[in-house]
């Protein structure tokens, strides 16, 4: 059995052909290409059918994970941070074979549901519940969530819960973090949770406490390097990162773990440790107990949403 998956976000694109050795994807060939060079989804596919070539032989579906809302019977989504629709109906008539649509970040939990131990590190221990529900977050061009919940089968399967949380409204904890809220504020009106914890969040802090504009990518790098301001902007980013993820565990009691996805968290890891995220994260008062009691880990592997996808094409698709 051959599937086609696909991960696409505002900013990349990772497109693959999978076959199945029991449960587990293993891609025979994979392709990473820049969402900024095409016009939409269609035009993206059409690059990578052709790279693809004969590999498409065999190819029974396929599942895209989008960056966006989905419609509930997951033929249509709207790309949050990409000027792009996208169709079931007519990808499948450009690739011949049947075709569902997935939010991006119900592709990282079904990945998230199939986890190694090489897949992921852990930040927090905690006392984790076999049974508990898994929360799944993902700071990159924007802000994702998903939930997983356990089912009462003997399997050990979960329910996939979607979820837009990085939409919700952010609170700074601090005066700093009221700083950048201030001026988010003043450009944009209302500030949610994306618009700080996010490859974009990161520059509109640094542009807050510093006035300096710079792309999130170099921020980071200076910041891993010891340069004093952006690294001043990292730390209100892990604050404000590890407030928002201990708020949605406590919210949802995520007793089976905290998993960090998207491309920000694994690339920082040397100041993910540092505490200052876990500090923001276990802050919870009369519950700072319970919230220590979560695991948190991050998660290490970048195609785990492409796995995702190929799971949910099988699953979705009756393969």
């Amino acid at each position: 059995m051959k599937i086609l998956a696909g991960d696409l976000g505002g900013t990349k694109a990772l497109l693959g052909i999978a076959e199945f050795d029991g449960d587990t994807p293993r891609f025979i060939l994979t392709r990473r290409l820049a969402s900024a060079d095409f016009s939409g989804a269609d035009a993206l596919l059409r690059q990578f059918c052709t790279d693809a070539a004969d590999e498409l032989e065999g190819v029974t579906g396929a599942c895209l994970a989008i960056a966006g809302p989905v419609s509930d019977d997951g033929r249509q989504a709207r790309f949050t941070n990409l000027p792009w629709q996208a169709d079931a109906a007519l990808l499948e008539q450009q690739l011949g074979m049947p075709l569902t649509l997935a939010n991006d970040f119900v592709a990282v939990a079904a990945g998230i549901a199939t986890l190694s131990a090489d897949q992921h590190l852990a930040l927090q221990t905690g006392e984790p519940l076999a049974d508990g529900v898994r929360l799944v977050i993902g700071a990159g061009t924007g802000l994702g969530m998903a939930t997983l919940v356990p089912l009462d089968d003997p399997a050990g399967s979960f329910k996939i819960l979607p979820g837009e949380g990085g939409h919700i409204g952010f609170a700074p904890a601090d005066a700093m973090q009221a700083r950048v809220w201030t001026e988010l504020l003043a450009a944009h009106g209302r500030v949610t949770a994306e618009q700080v914890i996010s490859g974009p969040g990161i520059a509109a802090i640094h542009h807050a406490l510093t006035g300096a504009t710079a792309d999130p990518a170099e921020i980071t790098d200076l910041a891993l390097g010891g340069n004093v301001s952006a690294r001043q902007t990292v730390e209100v980013f892990l604050a404000a990162y590890g407030a928002f993820a201990g708020d949605l565990a406590l919210a949802l009691l995520a007793r089976g773990g905290v998993f960090l996805a998207g491309g920000i968290a694994a690339k920082i890891m040397p100041l993910l440790r540092n505490g200052t995220f876990l500090a923001a994260f276990n802050a919870k008062a009369g519950h700072a107990d319970l919230a220590r009691r979560m695991p948190v880990h991050v998660v290490t592997d970048p195609e785990i949403g492409l796995q995702g996808a190929a799971a949910l094409a099988r699953r979705l698709l009756g393969h």
